[in-house]
């Protein structure tokens, strides 16, 4: 059956009556004007942000945009940990590889692209569901931008795991990101005529400034095999310290974004995916996150139209609004 956007549209009676020449210069607009529905999922490195968006745009007819800083520049896809074309299982990803890796995007950058971002999806019928580990980005999006509050309403999903956990995870991450190619990508854009200079661009991702003394020997050929070795290891050991400790600084900032800017966040805990293996860790998923997750949006998709009303009220729902459809349908017919 097919979902039919204009048969949402549908007036709406006012439970309240508004009269008189007093409210006549009054634009009523801003406090009844139905806004358009944002999810966000947040969370520390290697929580498994990208997978629940994902998860969530396979339910739902939605679009992804990266709110990584790092993953927004062209290049090195194995060191900032891009989602595969095969991850993304068809699902439009916006502000993903997209930048020149050598110029600086900055959050307000940030903020003006998501926003077109957001709008285009809009204008799709789609949701947006913005995913990525840099929450400057988000907080500058949501707080920083005088029109966002304005405009649009947001569900934020704040996926968890207990930080020695997630240690644990990011250090075996690690092993398998330098098992694919890691080195290798490094090497291909390191140049040991120049500077060093890891302060600007894509050259500041962690896993580039660690190898730099191990790829400067090399290209000079001052070290034997095992001094060379020896570095290689000490350089894997730094990114998975650097990353664990990106983790634990993500998280905090989540916490005071919580507690300060009054965001309600619903806590995803996915401990326990990560204490499983294979099969029984994918249905801890589900159980865990998956599922709890799409109830949270499904619930917020479906937040009632304001009760008080201007009595010329037409009520036209937010550009996103096919779950409802979908119950109003059946009930209605075609």
């Amino acid at each position: 059956m097919r979902i039919l956007m204009s048969a949402c549209k549908q007036v709406v009676q006012p439970m309240v009556s508004f009269h008189g020449p007093a409210l006549t210069n009054i634009n009523m607009d801003p406090f009844f004007r139905r806004k358009d529905k944002v999810v966000i999922v947040m969370g520390a490195t290697g929580t498994g942000k990208s997978r629940l968006a994902i998860d969530l745009a396979m339910h739902y007819p939605a679009e992804i945009i990266n709110s990584d800083k790092m993953q927004v520049y062209k290049g090195l896809d194995i060191v900032t940990n891009k989602v595969t074309e095969e991850e993304c299982k068809g699902i439009p990803h916006h502000l993903i590889g997209k930048f020149d890796p050598n110029s600086n995007f900055t959050a307000n950058d940030f903020k003006n692209h998501a926003s077109l971002a957001i709008e285009s999806i809009l204008e799709r019928d789609r949701l947006p569901i913005i995913a990525g580990g840099s929450n400057s980005y988000i907080e500058a999006l949501v707080d920083k931008h005088s029109e966002f509050r304005m405009k649009y309403e947001c569900c934020f999903l704040w996926v968890d795991v207990a930080i020695p956990v997630l240690h644990s995870f990011v250090s075996k991450r690690v092993d398998r990101m330098v098992k694919v190619g890691l080195v290798d990508e490094v090497r291909k854009m390191f140049d040991s005529t120049t500077e060093a200079e890891y302060t600007n661009g894509i050259r500041q991702a962690i896993g580039v400034p660690e190898m730099h003394e191990y790829l400067h020997c090399e290209a000079s050929g001052s070290n034997d095999d095992e001094t060379q070795e020896r570095l290689l290891q000490a350089a894997i050991s730094k990114i998975k310290e650097n990353t664990c400790i990106l983790a634990y600084r993500q998280l905090q900032k989540i916490r005071r974004l919580q507690a300060r800017r009054g965001w309600n966040m619903h806590r995803l805990d996915a401990t326990e995916v990560f204490l499983k293996h294979q099969g029984e860790a994918d249905q801890a998923w589900e159980k865990f996150v998956a599922t709890p997750a799409t109830r949270m949006v499904d619930k917020f998709l479906l937040n009632p139209i304001p009760s008080i009303l201007p009595t010329e009220a037409i009520i036209t729902p937010p550009r996103f609004f096919p779950r409802l459809c979908r119950q109003w349908l059946p009930q209605h017919g075609n």
